[in-house]
């Protein structure tokens, strides 16, 4: 496994966030009012938020954190809208709603990498451990390349896939250069393969009524993904959940039909989702190819409940019985919000990953291993 200096310093057991937190409406009304603001203004604005929502993870005790993803309005479109080469023309049917979403219309521009400075923010933010996401590019091409929209950019969905994956390893490899320990990779289509009903053609999202061929195409994606993570001087992983919509997943089914596909996959940890009813069953872990560790994802991030420690705790000793402590991290299904308007509250958030750090504790202590202690705030900067 590639470690930086701070990683080798992790717990075993240790626990991290998927990604986003909830955006109080504060950020979402700052990020709306991005173009009609003065650019040193919004930052100065939204650089204060950021390192509030770094804060709050390390209050909560997490050992790696984020930068909340408040830069973004979205996980993906972010991304899109930073690099260009795309407009909302493509109409659709999601859970029962009448949507218009993006597609590639323009070839994008090989422009320099967009979330660097967002990564250097991040690192002189904080002294735990630093992940940053990006979204893959199987994700990207199978969601916003369209016949009707996007064949004069690029005449089929590989051709796009292709240049997304040149793209996102520039990306990587500007993160990795910034400092960041982690580098995830968000990938929810890849569970589209593991859901019996869709692979038929029965799903809410008219996006995913199309043939899936898991043999052909499943290579192809873990090889872009491959691709963008290779050569980097840091931990990478794989992020694999069943998306969320306002405490809804798209998709259900256990990890079977995607794990040994995995083999191939030259990534250090899979994060996994075991917490939600639907998704992945702790016995799917049997499957996980030797070359790799787990993100076992132990607390509900859709239900509004919050959990107790004692049952995220049960939930991981589930766990250590298929694989060892030094192949495990604790994190949350997903992230808590995706989307600037996804529901839950920040309060909810903050509390959940509080008792995550609570319950990874209280299991160290009964293995034995100890680890780093919850009640410190490791930065020279006030909060």
């Amino acid at each position: 496994m590639m470690k930086t200096q701070a990683t080798r310093r992790l717990p075993l057991l240790y626990t991290h966030p998927i990604g986003s937190l909830p955006r109080p409406q504060a950020v979402r009304d700052l990020l709306s009012r991005r173009d009609e603001m003065d650019a040193a203004r919004f930052r100065g604005v939204l650089d204060d938020m950021v390192r509030f929502a770094i804060h709050l993870q390390e209050l909560a005790g997490m050992d790696v954190v984020s930068d909340g993803e408040w830069r973004r309005v979205q996980y993906i479109r972010e991304f899109l809208l930073r690099i260009g080469g795309f407009e909302k023309c493509r109409r659709y049917r999601h859970q029962g709603e009448e949507k218009t979403t993006d597609v590639v219309v323009r070839r994008m521009a090989d422009a320099e990498p967009v979330f660097a400075a967002d990564a250097n923010f991040l690192v002189e933010n904080t002294d735990r451990v630093t992940k940053f996401a990006l979204p893959s590019p199987f994700l990207i091409a199978i969601r916003y390349w369209h016949p009707a929209h996007s064949r004069d950019a690029y005449p089929t969905m590989w051709h796009f896939l292709d240049h997304l994956a040149e793209m996102l390893a520039r990306e990587a490899q500007a993160l990795a250069a910034s400092g960041i320990d982690i580098v995830q990779i968000d990938d929810p289509a890849l569970t589209y393969y593991c859901d019996p009903d869709l692979l038929v053609g029965n799903t809410h999202d008219e996006r995913l009524q199309r043939e899936w061929n898991i043999e052909a195409e499943l290579p192809i994606a873990i090889n872009a993904i491959c691709r963008v993570i290779d050569g980097l001087p840091c931990e990478t992983h794989l992020h694999c959940c069943h998306s969320v919509y306002k405490r809804k997943s798209d998709v259900r089914g256990n990890y079977r039909p995607l794990l040994p596909y995995c083999r191939d996959l030259r990534a250090d940890r899979v994060n996994l989702e075991f917490a939600y009813p639907g998704t992945g069953d702790v016995s799917d872990l049997r499957l996980l190819p030797p070359n790799l560790c787990a993100g076992m994802g132990v607390v509900d991030v859709r239900s509004a409940q919050l959990p107790e420690v004692e049952q995220i705790a049960q939930l991981v000793r589930e766990g250590l019985k298929v694989l060892a402590a030094d192949r495990i991290a604790l994190n949350p299904d997903c992230g808590f919000a995706p989307d600037a308007g996804e529901p839950p509250t920040l309060d909810e958030a903050y509390e959940k990953l509080r008792r995550l750090s609570e319950a990874a504790r209280r299991v160290r202590d009964e293995i034995g291993c100890g680890g780093a202690s919850d009640d410190r705030i490791q930065t020279n900067r006030s909060i």
